[in-house]
């Protein structure tokens, strides 16, 4: 008697067990939905997540586009912590926000946790393809991810590359440097080595990448002249260019700007709220 309670006892144990394993899912798995064609926003030189904070909440809740539902913080050794901002499924245009702790480093090391990033979107929500967005140097480190990260069965696919006040053909102002002393402003100089790879890797952009780049004549950064310079890189046939004709618009107020908004999100093929009011 005493050997059946205890088998009955064994018995309940292991089926209250089973329906307790089919019930509990682990809350970093139940927050893992897939999220289709992304549109992943990159830091400059010395940015953090103010850089595209403002620009986000705007394309959110002005325009009423999508929403910004992950945002990846990359530690110097490139570890990624991940925050999910989206309680639901991933149903709406999905934003992405990079913020790399070490806004200082080298292109060619941002562009390895850029890489790493899309790796984890790939692997993590099915991302099978995304677009980018990059201010000053962002956009020059996703330019560089581009051309050397096409193993797709790794990385989603990149549909369309938006690049905002990229000084491609370096920085011209001398006393910048004077200043700034560390990898990243090695590479922006006008004859770094980064920014003659990008040059000379121009021919691994991918044929079908489409790419915006917005320049203003008021940026004493990204000088128009050096941001021109990506006609030397690009196909015209690939390229869509924008210089807005602005003295006032200076390089940190790009991403501030609702001219600029409006071209990116256009772009992006991006339909704001209104509109869609409007046809239905």
């Amino acid at each position: 008697m005493k050997l059946k309670y205890m088998m009955g006892t064994a018995v309940l144990l292991l089926v209250i067990a089973g329906v307790f394993n089919m019930l509990y899912v682990p809350e970093t798995i139940k927050s893992e939905k897939n999220i289709e064609s992304p549109t992943v926003f990159v830091h400059g030189y010395k940015g953090t997540k103010n850089s595209f904070g403002n620009m986000l909440e705007r394309f959110e809740y002005t325009y009423g586009l999508g929403r910004t539902a992950l945002i990846y913080k990359v530690s110097p050794d490139g570890k990624l912590d991940v925050y999910h901002l989206n309680n639901g499924g991933y149903t709406e245009t999905v934003f992405v926000q990079a913020i790399f702790e070490d806004n200082r480093a080298s292109i060619q090391n941002t562009s390895e946790w850029l890489a790493k990033l899309m790796a984890h979107m790939k692997k993590t929500y099915g991302v099978k393809t995304a677009n980018l967005a990059g201010h000053s140097m962002g956009g020059l480190v996703s330019m560089a991810y581009t051309e050397n990260y096409q193993d797709y069965s790794l990385y989603p696919k990149v549909n369309k590359l938006a690049v905002i006040g990229s000084p491609i053909d370096g920085i011209y102002n001398e006393s910048y440097f004077e200043i700034h002393h560390d990898p990243a402003a090695e590479d922006l100089k006008p004859d770094s080595y980064a920014l003659k790879r990008l040059r000379l890797n121009k021919d691994a952009i991918p044929e079908d990448l489409e790419i915006l780049s917005i320049g203003s004549t008021g940026d004493s950064v990204a000088r128009p002249e050096s941001v021109e310079g990506i006609r030397n890189i690009v196909d015209e046939k690939q390229l869509t260019y924008k210089m807005i004709e602005d003295p006032t618009l200076g390089h940190s107020e790009l991403h501030e700007d609702a001219r600029v908004d409006k071209m990116i999100y256009s772009f992006l093929q991006l339909q704001e709220r209104s509109e869609t009011t409007a046809k239905d």
